[in-house]
């Protein structure tokens, strides 16, 4: 039954942000509402419609990844109903507050949009099918165990059948099971297949909506700008200067940092933007430029103070004590998520009802800020979840977007308002990659043999930017993705006898935010591209190098080994090419590439190909997964290759994709995926590629010009993408 679910916006907001709103255990999904239509909801999942029409409700949101078909398929098999009559909908976070959170966690990010809900909506699926049969038992007089179904026909032992249709209203009247068996991933039959995704069709003809192109009527629209420098503040602005020009209804203030103009059309209200006399106090980070930033990241390389993120033995007697010492400095740069859609939302505020249409991979967050933003309550407000046109993590990091857009609605009460960032305006007030440094050092002795390894991490903390109450006792776990002992999101590969992992934590003046990978991303640079240099040093093939550290990893082993046979590495390459691999693991997932890369003799880089291999437990939809890896290699390659972020003046200098590149169809490499699932736990597939993309190809350029790439992105080393 529908239950409410009484609770502040203040504890839900605290509740929820922790970390992006965490999922609550369910043993099972909820129980059905009271049916009085002609579309009995059977549990929190599954709605059948008397056409036989099945309505999966999904919890989490799409935007590109997949997540949307890959957890309807895992309802449809439990169901065992026809995928060729499953549709979907968006239950709202006001809904599953009033149902006492029965969808878990709306937060899609992390790679978690499956692998943390399988085992929900899998329940789902199987309880429906229960239900649905005792229905069709009950009908009949007979036992439910002599009833069998097959894509949504339900036969009885004499033969007769029933539909899902047919049944469904009875099925909801009945009690949810408790228990239920799911089965076997060993008998699946539309979950693991490439099934047609449930959102390409009306992408293709141009009907699927997105957050920035809905309309109301009535609907006014805000053009946003916000001080160039972080901690800067508004003096003052001039509405008189625009208020008379074409379509302006309001000029307004929103908090200390942001000037809104709304009019009846955006492009309108941007021109008066542009044109409004605006006075900043830019604050005390103006004089902030990229030589600081570097100045406060090497001091950070041999500072004392440091957090530990991984320990053993003694590091320090093995440096000391070391044949040879190995040492490199590697940097990686902010980044700017450059989503195809630039920021918006829409809200309406009434005196005692808020309302926002907005896309966001953490909608529950979003609905606590904008309660807390327009004064009431959560009950009396909810967030409308809209396919996102591009995510990355932007869209998890931060809900300004949500709150500026309600400020600008409780200024214009009754009256929705479209509030969106230009594209300049979101690119310089972005929530960006950290950036950060590493001094690595390697211990070797006199067989080549690596004894010890000290990883000082100095730079930003996404946790002490954007939620500094997730910092442990000032420490930022996050940080040490990929370099922790025991992570199912990040975990060391190697078995090293002595090795340190610190973090000295130098926080420049850009806000830090979740970008897809997040500290997998350099880390697995740092790691991966280092391996190489000691491989190197001790005279060994960096295969064989890795081989000899790895045994006691055999999941992350068996994915560098299939790489290596995919690129041909024990076979010389055609003449002038040069290959590199490398390994990494995130995410649940366990995953590896190997590069096969020339050079010109004008620095002209083509990567002619990536091999790839992943191993995520279990794989749903095989087709979306080698998606997810074509698509996490263009964007990781475009920041090892082509992007960054530079502050000068305190000001982001990157205003467009002029100035901020990504790789182009043309420059992207054959890619080639193998999928080979290990079974038995359940990993991410959306980010954990994008870790590989960079070091193989650096590991690769090395071996074609000599020159070990330290510092990203590549394009500052006289070298190009051909």
């Amino acid at each position: 039954m529908t239950q409410v679910f009484k609770l502040s916006r203040r504890s839900f907001l605290a509740g929820t942000a922790a970390a992006g709103g965490l999922s609550l255990g369910l043993a099972l999904p909820g129980a059905a509402q009271d049916a009085s239509d002609s579309t009995p909801e059977l549990n929190a999942w599954v709605v059948i419609n008397p056409d036989n029409t099945v309505v999966v409700r999904v919890a989490k949101i799409e935007m590109g990844q997949g997540t949307l078909t890959g957890l309807a398929q895992l309802v449809t098999e439990e169901l065992e109903c026809d995928w060729d009559n499953v549709t979907w909908s968006y239950p709202t976070p006001g809904e599953n507050v009033a149902r006492d959170r029965v969808w878990g966690s709306f937060g899609t990010f992390g790679s978690q949009g499956i692998r943390t809900s399988q085992q929900m909506v899998r329940e789902g699926g199987a309880a429906a099918r229960a239900m649905l049969l005792q229905a069709a038992a009950n009908r009949w007089g007979v036992d439910a165990g002599d009833v069998t179904v097959a894509k949504g026909v339900i036969t009885g032992p004499d033969g007769a059948t029933l539909t899902y249709g047919d049944v469904a209203t009875e099925a909801a009247a009945l009690e949810v099971p408790t228990e239920v068996t799911l089965k076997d991933p060993s008998e699946w039959t539309v979950a693991g297949t490439s099934v047609l995704r449930l959102d390409t069709a009306d992408k293709l003809d141009g009907s699927r909506k997105f957050a920035i192109d809905l309309t109301q009527p009535g609907m006014m629209l805000g053009a946003v700008k916000q001080t160039p420098v972080l901690g800067g503040k508004l003096v003052s602005y001039d509405a008189d200067a625009v208020m008379d020009m074409p379509g302006v209804q309001k000029v307004m203030q929103i908090g200390e940092d942001t000037v809104v103009v709304v009019a009846d059309t955006w492009w309108r209200a941007k021109t008066a933007l542009d044109a409004l006399p605006i006075e900043w106090d830019l604050g005390e980070n103006a004089t902030f430029g990229m030589d600081d930033l570097d100045a406060m990241l090497d001091e950070g390389l041999t500072a004392s103070d440091a957090f530990v993120g991984n320990e053993a033995g003694d590091v320090q007697e093995a440096l000391s004590g070391a044949a040879q010492v190995v040492e490199a400095v590697y940097h990686y740069p902010s980044q700017h998520h450059a989503t195809m859609e630039p920021m918006n939302a829409m809200a309406l505020v009434t005196d005692d009802r808020c309302d926002v249409w907005v896309a966001t991979q953490n909608a529950e967050t979003d609905l606590a800020v904008a309660a807390e933003t327009a004064g009431l309550e959560i009950p009396q407000c909810d967030i409308h979840r809209i396919n996102l046109g591009g995510g990355f993590g932007r869209r998890a990091s931060a809900s300004d977007y949500t709150v500026i857009a309600v400020k600008v609605a409780m200024e214009m009460k009754g009256t929705p308002v479209k509030v969106i960032w230009s594209r300049e305006e979101d690119s310089t007030h972005g929530a960006y990659h950290p950036t950060t440094k590493a001094r690595m050092r390697g211990a070797l002795d006199a067989d080549g043999n690596l004894t010890g390894m000290h990883i000082r991490i100095s730079g930003q903390s996404i946790f002490a930017g954007l939620m500094p109450f997730a910092l442990e006792d000032g420490m930022d776990p996050l940080t040490f993705q990929g370099l922790q002992a025991e992570s199912t999101e990040g975990e060391f590969g190697y078995t090293v006898p002595n090795l340190l992992v610190d973090h000295a934590m130098r926080n420049p003046p850009l806000r830090p935010g979740f970008w897809r990978g997040v500290n997998n991303n350099q880390n697995a640079f740092y790691l991966e591209c280092f391996m190489d240099e000691l491989a190197d040093a001790a005279g060994k093939d960096p295969l064989e190098f890795r081989r000899g550290l790895m045994q006691d990893h055999p999941l992350h082993l068996a994915v560098l080994e299939k790489v290596a046979e995919g690129i041909g590495w024990d076979t010389p390459a055609p003449e002038g090419r040069y290959r590199g691999l490398c390994q990494h693991m995130g995410y649940g997932s366990y995953v590896a590439a190997a590069a096969e890369v020339s050079v010109d003799d004008r620095g002209n880089l083509t990567i002619h190909k990536i091999v790839a291999a992943t191993d995520p437990g279990h794989v749903v939809n095989p087709q979306q997964i080698e998606a997810q890896i074509e698509g996490s290699f263009a964007y990781g390659l475009s920041a090892g290759l082509l992007s960054q972020v530079t502050i000068e003046e305190g000001q982001v200098q990157e205003e467009n994709f002029d100035t901020y590149p990504i790789v182009s169809m043309w420059e992207m490499p054959e890619v080639e995926s193998h999928l080979i699932p290990s079974g038995g736990f359940w990993g991410g597939v959306g980010e954990p590629t994008i870790f590989v993309a960079t070091p193989a190809v650096m590991n690769a350029v090395y071996r074609a010009t000599g020159k070990r790439i330290r510092e990203l992105p590549l394009n500052k080393h006289d070298l190009t993408p051909a």
